[in-house]
């Protein structure tokens, strides 16, 4: 088998942006291009990656497997390519990682697991906290560093940031939803529509400032801190929901289909990041998982 790291990026960046037009623009190539690399993976794979809709392109269920894999193959050449951090796996000591809701639920796991295993002589422990707890104790020195929302950081004088992903937002809905045949969607079509709003990592709040920057308000229908609850909730046909692409998978545990859509009015993203107090020094396993989160995600340290 034969397949490339250029065609793991066009692969991933049409994923990411649901059109191969968004995805030649962002990379600057042309959609002849990415077309072409995408059905030669596809053919090296035995599988089709996307199905074709009136909006774009979507992920089939092996496609949407497949882009956990490539996004791990991409993230372990970067680190391998932009960093020599084996050169420094004897390091040893102690590391308190504290973490907000979403990244432990949906982002550290394959990072954390590779790091350990990168690392074994650093003993890494995680700490789960809301975000003004996680701030306090960074400043205070009980954490070392953070891997949490960088994008809702309040304490921005007393804790440095460094983000590593920043994760749109958009439409979520069921395959049946009306607003799908619609070529445009916008925050006051959604406002007509029975929403489902997720409080967990304020969430909520969040939302809010988007919404009264539009001078709109979602209709919520429900509200849960669970985003498992949501996604069955959106994919039943409860309601629509607008969460980032990190948290967002095609299927809910009940096997329905979950559709994505951009909307018209610019929406911000959620930013994942590293954060630790600028009061004291960093410490050596800190500013070594630091190192290794960067250049992982691309960054390059």
């Amino acid at each position: 088998m034969s397949i490339t790291l250029k065609q793991l990026d066009y692969f991933i960046a049409t994923a990411e942006s649901g059109q191969v037009s968004h995805a030649a623009v962002d990379l600057s190539i042309s959609q002849s291009a990415i077309t072409a690399a995408i059905k030669s993976l596809e053919l090296e794979l035995g599988v089709r990656l996307f199905e074709r809709t009136h909006a774009g392109v979507r992920l089939t269920l092996e496609g949407a497997r497949f882009l956990e894999h490539a996004r791990v193959i991409t993230g372990a050449v970067a680190a391998a390519v932009r960093s020599p951090l084996r050169e420094h796996a004897g390091l040893s000591g102690r590391l308190r990682i504290g973490m907000t809701y979403t990244v432990t639920g949906y982002f550290m796991s394959k990072y954390y697991a590779r790091f350990r295993k990168t690392y074994p002589q650093i003993r890494a422990e995680i700490k789960e906290l809301p975000r003004g707890a996680l701030e306090e104790e960074l400043v205070r020195g009980d954490v070392d560093i953070a891997l949490m929302l960088v994008s809702n950081l309040e304490n921005t004088e007393e804790l440095e940031q460094e983000v590593l992903l920043r994760s749109s937002r958009r439409l979520w809905l069921s395959a049946d939803h009306h607003l799908l045949v619609q070529n445009e969607i916008s925050l006051a079509d959604v406002a007509q529509e029975d929403y489902v709003m997720l409080t967990v990592d304020e969430a909520s709040t969040t939302a809010g400032r988007y919404w009264d920057a539009a001078g709109l308000a979602p209709r919520a229908v429900l509200t849960t801190s669970s985003v498992e609850a949501v996604r069955s909730l959106v994919a039943a046909g409860v309601g629509v929901t607008i969460l980032s692409d990190m948290v967002y998978r095609p299927w809910s545990l009940e096997g329905q289909r979950i559709e994505l859509r951009r909307l018209t009015q610019p929406v911000p993203s959620m930013d994942v990041g590293l954060a630790w107090a600028k009061a004291r020094p960093i410490t050596s396993a800190a500013e070594t998982f630091r190192a290794f989160m960067s250049v992982t995600m691309g960054g390059g340290g």
